[in-house]
């Protein structure tokens, strides 16, 4: 039996003769160590800024966990400035969907994200020759990827955003509707200490993993499971200018500098939930 995993363009092929013998850890273990050791050969295609965030963001951990394979169809959601399309376009062999904004939003601030991430692409045809880019609008209940289609479906960081306009319900009903039926949702989200009410986590960036699990479950997912692949311990939520006080924003210039980068980035929720096959 042969399992097959990407990154770039290292093509890894894992052997699992007897594989019911052979401990699931050990199997990610595998992958995990295999992914890491490959990611070299892209390094020239993603940006030194981006590759120095590694350290807190753990891509080939996190997409491991989420159970991301070479062959799958994946969309991205909101994928802002594209730290995790550079990953995801080098691990692929299927088709990144990449669900950005609306380029009729009314908000200046997407449709410039939208432009920079336009010309990004357009700098490297070739390395984004498997990526598609697709409409995401929460608030015209817009999503274009077609409906029971993706293998997954991945968001990092964009909860609170959609709480912002309150979203985050419509934002969970697209991602089922688009994945095929038994087919995995991936959630990274700062993660708020237990209790926090909802303007905190609006104001704060912070959002509880009760709440993420509430709002996916009530689209119809199965939590499948959560993993402490991005917490962070030193990070107690609770700071003057909310997330964007840590890295990469510094929110608070030079004041207490020192201190925040010391902290790193949010600590963060890891979650995997899953579309019932029937």
């Amino acid at each position: 039996m042969e399992q097959q995993y990407s990154l770039g363009y290292c093509l890894i092929i894992i052997r699992l003769n007897g594989v019911q013998e052979m401990n699931s850890v050990i199997k990610t273990a595998l992958l995990i160590g295999t992914l890491v050791a490959c990611s070299a050969q892209v390094s020239a295609e993603r940006s030194p800024n981006n590759i120095a965030r590694d350290q807190y963001r753990h891509p080939a951990e996190t997409l491991a966990f989420f159970g991301i394979t070479a062959d799958m169809a994946v969309v991205e959601i909101s994928p802002g400035g594209g730290w995790y399309t550079e990953v995801l376009a080098g691990q692929l062999s299927g088709t990144l969907y990449a669900a950005h904004a609306n380029p009729q939003s009314k908000s200046a601030y997407l449709r410039k994200s939208l432009s920079r991430y336009k010309d990004k692409l357009a700098a490297n045809p070739e390395f984004y020759s498997n990526t598609e880019l697709h409409i995401f609008d929460p608030g015209a209940q817009l999503l274009t990827t077609a409906d029971n289609s993706a293998d997954a479906v991945v968001t990092f960081r964009n909860v609170h955003n959609w709480m912002q306009s309150s979203n985050e319900e419509t934002a969970f009903k697209l991602f089922f509707k688009t994945l095929k039926p038994g087919a995995v949702l991936g959630v990274v989200e700062h993660r708020a200490n237990p209790g926090t009410d909802r303007k905190t986590m609006i104001d704060s960036g912070y959002v509880t993993q009760d709440y993420v699990v509430e709002i996916a479950q009530q689209a119809g997912f199965v939590l499948e499971a959560s993993s402490e692949i991005n917490a962070n311990p030193a990070d107690t939520a609770d700071h003057p200018k909310g997330v964007w006080t840590l890295l990469p924003s510094l929110a608070l210039g030079d004041v207490d500098r020192d201190r925040y980068l010391a902290i790193g980035e949010s600590d963060r929720m890891t979650l995997r939930f899953r579309k019932p096959a029937q």
